[in-house]
């Protein structure tokens, strides 16, 4: 049994995989000085959920792009499960080159979903993850990583508004029934909602132009269903991309048991 973790700014995910079958996720809030002993009881809460014994868990890979979290996750797997984690960073297998001037800049979140995405569709295509950063990755034909752009997440755009403007208050990130609203709360959904998807829809029509193609466009991360819903570009959303992708570098990476 695979137990796949993805350590992002915002939140961490936990996922356990047997082979190519998926028996859950669980999504937490993600905390810096988190220990060994928490991250246990949160798996131990997931095994209950999925009917798995932890004793079945036997190898773990890790995604993350949190450092301080690192001696935790190690000590975990030590302490609890007895292995020796796979963290995606240099040195790891990937299976697609990396045609970025410095590879070791690349995250390691990044990397994952453009494996994920290009070994499912097999075709030009642009990775779009709406985390803490929202980010656009491209892939070629070739299967060959190529670069993108990042850009402030939906989160971390709204927060920055609410704290920087007095007189403006939190709101529920869903789209208002208009873009020309009549009351305050429904004003900011507008602005954050459907002017976050144009910026979406705005740099993939700038790659699109870049590129002289029109390569298949994937969405993925927890506020793509709200975004999404108001671009015009985004071909499909697929909510467990990047699990997907460890469980897949897990394969081409597995140690060899003795």
């Amino acid at each position: 049994m695979l137990l796949a973790i993805d350590v992002g700014n915002t939140n961490i995910v936990l996922g356990l995989y047997d082979g190519p079958t998926h028996y859950g996720t669980r999504r937490i809030r993600t905390m810096e000085d988190a220990t060994a002993d928490e991250f246990w009881l949160i798996l131990r809460d997931l095994t209950v959920m999925t009917g798995v014994e932890p004793r079945d868990i036997d190898d773990v890979i890790i995604a993350s792009v949190v450092p301080p979290l690192r001696t935790a996750f190690e000590e975990l797997c030590e302490k609890f499960l007895n292995t020796d984690p796979i963290f995606i960073g240099p040195g790891i297998k990937t299976g697609m080159p990396i045609r970025y001037d410095n590879p070791k800049e690349v995250g390691a979140d990044r990397i994952v979903n453009a494996v994920a995405a290009f070994e499912k569709h097999k075709c030009e295509l642009i990775a779009v993850d709406f985390g803490t950063a929202t980010t656009f990755d491209y892939i070629n034909k070739h299967g060959e990583y190529e670069g993108g752009s990042i850009a402030p997440g939906v989160k971390i755009s709204a927060e920055a508004l609410f704290h920087r403007a007095s007189k403006l208050f939190r709101v529920e990130l869903t789209a208002p029934a208009k873009v020309i609203a009549k009351d305050t709360a429904s004003a900011i959904q507008s602005g954050i909602i459907f002017g976050y998807a144009s910026l979406v829809d705005g740099i993939l029509a700038r790659m699109f132009e870049e590129l002289g193609s029109r390569p298949k466009v994937i969405a993925t991360g927890g506020l793509a269903p709200v975004i999404v819903s108001e671009t015009r570009l985004v071909d499909a959303i697929e909510h467990d991309l990047t699990m997907e992708g460890l469980r897949i570098l897990y394969a081409r990476n597995r140690p060899v048991k003795r």
